[in-house]
């Protein structure tokens, strides 16, 4: 049971309480995932510590309710970690109390939804993964929870940019994982001493563990593994001239669809390609070989434009008119100086 307000213990004014709180001593609780000190203090004097150590405070936000300052971390703290309390008052030694997070008792509901390229053969230098998941997952545990395991069932050293700035999206559903740009660029010290993290037809699965908690502290529902091979490496730039436009029939709200002879960069797909002055909704589809745009409204005849950023990718990070990783004896062919770039079509009346 949670301990009690000591402002419900004792029936006097507020006031005279708060007056009193220095002869009373003042406490730190923790309730329903906050920490609470009763009495008015200064969000600087208060600090709270996962871990031993000199670790930094964690992140959250701080308010005065009810005659408390009130912390609300940032995330959702590991259930059974051990977590320290600090409150600094001038003058005064400091008050320290240290709390166990309790066991979570929500259901585990939360999945890994998708794992981005969703093909099975992807090129020896692929520079990134999309994990995707059902619900928003606490940080700071992709490193322990995110495996690359060869055909051997043996994990692969280091092959990902351990970076402690994890990327995530907005609503921290979606982390971008990058393989080690110095195990996949030819050239470097890196990939001559440790060799690349793929190598060209093995197999390989990256794994997720069931323990990695959501942003509510409950473990995933269950772990989650994607099998795939390592084909042949892609140093082609992106070639606009080798894509199919279909253009929709006016008076519909068919899409507007563009295909590629290669997958892409899924979360690029849907962020850098738009159709000029109309509103709608786009996605990916047929394995990110194809993009879909469907307007807000029907359709007019006339002639349209899709706007694509030039910072488009395809799995190797290769981009229009030029090469991810380009060998320092090669010449780079050709230049695109634009940020964008453009495809005309035309909608015509339906004839069916």
């Amino acid at each position: 049971m949670a301990e009690r307000s000591i402002f419900a213990v004792f029936r006097y004014p507020r006031w005279l309480l708060l007056a009193l709180m220095p002869l009373l001593g003042q406490e730190i609780r923790f309730e329903n995932g906050q920490f609470m000190v009763p009495g008015s203090s200064e969000p600087g004097d208060f600090s709270v510590y996962a871990g031993s150590g000199d670790v930094p405070p964690v992140m959250g936000t701080y308010s005065q309710e009810g005659g408390s300052l009130v912390f609300r971390p940032r995330f959702a703290l590991t259930p059974g970690l051990i977590v320290r309390a600090v409150l600094k008052l001038p003058g005064k030694p400091p008050v320290e109390s240290t709390f166990k997070i309790p066991a979570s008792n929500i259901a585990a509901s939360t999945r890994v939804q998708q794992v981005y390229p969703s093909i099975n053969v992807i090129p020896v230098n692929q520079l990134k993964f999309y994990i995707e998941f059902s619900a928003p997952m606490q940080r700071g545990e992709a490193w322990r929870r995110i495996h690359l395991l060869d055909d051997k069932e043996t994990p692969v050293e280091l092959p990902f940019l351990e970076i402690d700035q994890e990327l995530w999206d907005r609503e921290t559903k979606r982390l971008t994982v990058l393989f080690d740009p110095g195990r996949i660029k030819r050239g470097l010290d890196s990939l001559a001493e440790a060799g690349p993290a793929l190598e060209e037809a093995r197999s390989y699965t990256l794994a997720v563990d069931r323990e990695w908690r959501d942003a509510s502290g409950a473990p995933l529902q269950q772990g989650f593994r994607k099998a795939f091979r390592a084909g042949p490496p892609d140093r082609t730039p992106l070639d606009p001239a080798n894509w199919q436009i279909t253009a929709p029939a006016a008076h519909t709200s068919e899409p507007v669809a563009i295909q590629f002879p290669e997958p892409l960069d899924y979360a690029l797909l849907l962020r850098l390609i738009r159709v000029e002055n109309v509103q709608g909704s786009v996605s990916a589809g047929s394995n990110e070989t194809e993009w879909r745009f469907v307007p807000r409204e029907p359709w007019r005849p006339g002639d349209y434009r899709v706007i694509i950023d030039t910072a488009l990718e395809d799995l190797a990070g290769n981009r229009i008119g030029r090469a991810f990783d380009v060998d320092t004896f090669e010449r780079v062919t050709r230049k695109v100086e634009r940020t964008t770039i453009s495809l005309p079509f035309r909608v015509g009346l339906d004839k069916r």
